[in-house]
């Protein structure tokens, strides 16, 4: 009956508390990109430290950025986006088109980090799904991180 009581809190206390990021929650030799949705912010690790941290813009709420585990299979250092939206009040096609994003790194299908030029609302959400950063930010994790990079979103 201890063990099974145990067993729940443990269970309940890992659902319910949120998730920190500490060094002492992620290690790993390689580098790695972790995305926190709840905090809006991106940290890029390396050997166990947290080498660089910024801001980030994820996806609205019928627009969310997609949840996992995951590795940079594509990068380009420009590229257009375009999509369905179902914001019609900005977007009364039900399309959007952003020309010349900057510094993109696809982690899962259409879903990448990049740069933003067209906003300046990081801290909070502001994408299709995708993982806008500041420009200089954009940058510096495109010239570190390589294809294979993984990508750990929750």
């Amino acid at each position: 009956m201890i063990k099974l009581l145990t067993t729940l809190f443990v269970a309940v206390f890992l659902f319910v508390t949120p998730h920190s990021s500490l060094a002492a929650d992620v290690f790993t030799n390689e580098k790695l990109i972790s995305v926190d949705l709840g905090s809006q912010k991106l940290m890029a690790w390396e050997n166990g430290k947290v080498v660089y941290e910024t801001k980030i813009s994820s996806g609205m709420k019928l627009t969310p950025t997609v949840k996992g585990s995951f590795k940079i299979y594509y990068k380009t250092p420009r590229s257009d986006m375009r999509g369905p939206s179902p914001y019609k009040d900005i977007y009364p096609s039900g399309k959007y088109l952003t020309k010349n994003v900057p510094n993109s790194m696809y982690f899962y299908q259409g879903y990448a980090v990049h740069g933003a030029y067209w906003h300046n609302n990081f801290g909070r959400p502001a994408s299709h799904g995708c993982v806008n950063t500041p420009l200089a930010a954009a940058k510096w994790l495109y010239d570190w991180a390589p294809v294979g990079t993984r990508v750990e979103v929750w």
